[in-house]
């Protein structure tokens, strides 16, 4: 299960990345900029809470 939720997380951080991508492109920057900073915060949690060391 704790595989399922981390490849899910890596998920969600691409697809934070691509919309923060789309948004700064169009000229969004702070949609942007929170989508960047939710992706650091998924990678964060990512690496310390779900996956196994």
């Amino acid at each position: 299960m704790v595989i399922l939720l981390a490849t899910a997380a890596a998920g969600l951080v691409l697809l934070l990345f691509s919309i923060a991508l789309l948004a700064m492109s169009s000229g969004n920057l702070q949609v942007a900029g929170l989508c960047f900073l939710s992706a650091a915060i998924v990678i964060y949690l990512r690496e310390t809470r779900l996956v196994n060391s």
